[in-house]
């Protein structure tokens, strides 16, 4: 896996659920990152690091910096870090906690980390770190938070999976080998690419002539009534959200065989599994401007709720569905 994050500047590390072994993942990186002497940058997407999981009340890892590691957190929990810093800057970027600190670690110790709240803030973030020195940044996700895991803020990504999202190995492997596919959904032609890279919002149809036509409909959510542009069209990019009422729409006022729908990036596709096997089963097929680079899939087989599975049965039930390396970082 190390060899993997080596080849990035910045890699997220996302939770497919709450307590699926994401903090323990982000951990587990940084020794070993520390260990072959990469300059290392780490934040976290707004307010994380708990000691105390809100949810369960069980104790949550936290994360660990180490000696020359430059990280980011707001004021308040940068006095209540363990270890002794450097501050490099107080960045003018503010969060609902107060202004963001930037420093870098003089000696080893834990800490609370809460950074950027959206992904504008995390790539300045990210910059700031490079001109720091930092070789590599890891960012620390949230549950769902997974936009700013997108391709246009970090240029890798790492998936944490566990018994918290379902206490079913077959269950839990189907449910994420979809979550696998949605993220290494394949990118559309360049030229295509390079057309709607302007459009910031609204349904847009490409004809065969490559002219793109705005369909005057702001967001799928607001489809109501069939569109002749819809029904002619072969191709159709959303620029926001694509949920089950989008694909329903579709397959209800056309037929969806040999139909493209291009979303940005999968931080945007928010459909069921169900729905989607049936608009792919009727030849629709989905696309994405941006795709993220899954350079791993880590498992934590056990829940708050004291579930313990099998920890080689689940990775090798995911290592037959996926082709992303799987692991269990306790078992590295």
């Amino acid at each position: 896996m190390l060899e993997n994050i080596l080849k990035y500047r910045s890699v997220s590390v996302v939770g497919i659920a709450k307590n699926t072994g994401k903090t323990e993942t982000l951990n587990y990186i940084l020794s070993k990152l520390q260990e072959v002497g990469k300059r290392v940058a780490v934040t976290s997407i707004g307010l994380d690091g708990e000691q105390i999981d809100q949810v369960f009340g069980t104790q949550k890892p936290e994360i660990t910096i180490y000696e020359g590691m430059i990280f980011a957190t707001v004021e308040k929990f940068f006095k209540q870090k363990t270890f002794d810093a450097k501050i490099l800057q107080i960045s003018n970027l503010d969060t609902v906690l107060g202004k963001i600190v930037i420093a870098q670690a003089q000696t080893r110790g834990k800490v609370i980390l809460s950074g950027a709240t959206n992904t504008e803030t995390l790539k300045k973030l990210i910059a700031q770190f490079s001109d720091f020195g930092a070789e590599i940044t890891m960012i620390d996700g949230a549950t769902s938070r997974l936009s700013l895991a997108s391709p246009a803020v970090t240029e890798a990504m790492i998936l944490a999976t566990g018994a918290a999202y379902s206490p079913d190995i077959e269950q839990l492997t189907r449910k994420t080998k979809f979550v696998c596919s949605m993220i290494s959904l394949e990118t559309v032609e360049e030229n295509i690419k390079n057309i709607l890279l302007k459009i910031n919002s609204g349904l847009w149809c490409i004809d065969n002539k490559m002219q793109v036509i705005d369909l005057q409909t702001k967001s799928s959510l607001l489809l109501k009534k069939p569109n002749e542009n819809i029904e002619n069209c072969k191709t159709i990019f959303c620029s926001g959200a694509i949920s089950d009422k989008l694909l329903n729409f579709l397959m209800l006022h056309r037929n969806v065989k040999n139909f493209t729908l291009i979303a940005k990036d999968f931080t945007k596709l928010f459909f069921s599994l169900q729905i989607y096997n049936i608009f792919t089963k009727k030849g629709g097929k989905i696309l994405v401007l941006h795709r993220t680079n899954l350079i791993a899939v880590t498992v934590n087989p056990t829940s708050p709720q004291g579930i313990i599975l099998n920890s080689q049965k689940l990775q090798t039930a995911l290592k037959e569905q996926i082709s992303t390396p799987v692991f269990n970082v306790r078992e590295i």
